[in-house]
C-alpha cells in the first residue's frame, strides 16, 4: 500500500484514539441504571452500545493496522 507518510499516521491516531476512547465508555455505559432491569439481565440499551462500541473498536484497531502497513510499505 502505498500512501503519504501524514496520512498513515493520522490513520494510526485515529486507530488508536478509538481503541483508547471506546472501552471507558463502555465502562460508563455498563454503570448506567438502564443497562440492566430490576432482574439483573442486560437491556436493550446495554444490548446496543456493546454492540456499538465492538464495531467501533474493530473498525479502530483496522483503521491502524492500516496505518502501520502504510508506514511501513
Amino acid at each position: 500500500m502505498n500512501i503519504p507518510a501524514i496520512l498513515a499516521i493520522i490513520l494510526v491516531i485515529a486507530g488508536v484514539w478509538s481503541l483508547a476512547v471506546w472501552p471507558q465508555f463502555l465502562k460508563r455505559v455498563m454503570k448506567d441504571p438502564r443497562a440492566r432491569d430490576t432482574a439483573g439481565k442486560a437491556t436493550k440499551f446495554l444490548t446496543v452500545h456493546v454492540v456499538l462500541v465492538s464495531i467501533s473498536m474493530v473498525l479502530g484497531l483496522a483503521t491502524a493496522v492500516i496505518g502501520v502497513v502504510g508506514l511501513v510499505a
